[in-house]
């Protein structure tokens, strides 16, 4: 894949400790390192971009960080989202005039075609934001914890849901599964840090409807890779499992 876009690219991990679900999470061992390492070390691999790095606001992250190498910020702890953690390690690490990549910690098999994908459609002109879906199954987009995306034409977001959309009344149509992956230019992510929360986006809890609702378009771009987050110990199980299966993540597991 080629990609052509003059401004440099840069990823963030944005890796807190207090998580709802699963604390620690990111902390926890994969094949022997610790979960977001391998998200780095995945993306590493992406030929596009300058520099991996990982936000954290907590001493534990931070240290762990450091002794494997990882370049590592230490954020506030305030932070409502992974976004507001990603503004402000873009912030302190200077990153302007440059493609900022949101990344998640606890996508241990991320695989580095998929953040050329993300890349790739800003050398489009008026391209500010892009995001990920790939072809789901009815069953899978029945799933209410799976977020599901209709786009227009030209490929940018229409509307995200946690509900089936579009809704098949008439005939079966391809669902698109969302995955939670973004990348921005600097001055529209700092724009999205300065939104305050909108209806939309409290009602379904999913902030990029934030973006949507105060006219910034999210480009989709379309991908056949698939990957697992891992919000509980039973699917840091099912992670574990794969490494052990195979040693290092293979494309017959992560391809849709």
């Amino acid at each position: 894949m080629s990609v052509n876009t003059s401004l440099p690219c840069f990823a963030i991990i944005p890796a807190r400790y207090a998580s709802k679900r699963f604390p620690g999470k990111v902390l926890a061992t994969i094949a022997g390192k610790p979960m977001f390492w391998h998200v780095y070390h995945r993306a590493k691999q992406c030929p596009f971009l300058q520099e991996v790095y990982l936000a954290t606001d907590n001493d534990l992250i931070l240290t762990a960080a450091k002794d494997l190498n990882v370049p590592a910020v230490l954020t506030s702890d305030q932070h409502k989202s992974g976004t507001d953690r990603v503004m402000e390690a873009a912030l302190k690490l200077n990153l302007k005039d440059s493609i900022i990549l949101n990344l998640q910690a606890d996508e241990p098999l991320l695989t580095p075609q998929m953040l050329s994908e993300l890349i790739s459609p800003f050398a489009k002109q008026n391209v500010q934001v892009t995001t990920l879906a790939r072809p789901i199954t009815r069953e899978e987009a029945q799933n209410l914890n799976q977020v599901k995306v209709v786009m227009d034409k030209r490929g940018f977001a229409l509307y995200f849901s946690r509900n089936l959309i579009p809704y098949p009344r008439a005939s079966t149509p391809v669902f698109w599964g969302h995955i939670g992956l973004y990348a921005y230019t600097y001055e529209t992510l700092e724009l999205f840090s300065r939104l305050p929360e909108s209806q939309l986006e409290q009602v379904e809890k999913l902030e990029q409807l934030r973006l949507l609702e105060n006219d910034i378009p999210i480009f989709v771009a379309k991908t056949r890779y698939k990957t697992i987050g891992v919000d509980t110990p039973q699917e840091l199980e099912v992670v574990r499992k794969i490494f052990e299966q195979k040693g290092e993540m293979s494309e017959s597991h992560i391809n849709a």
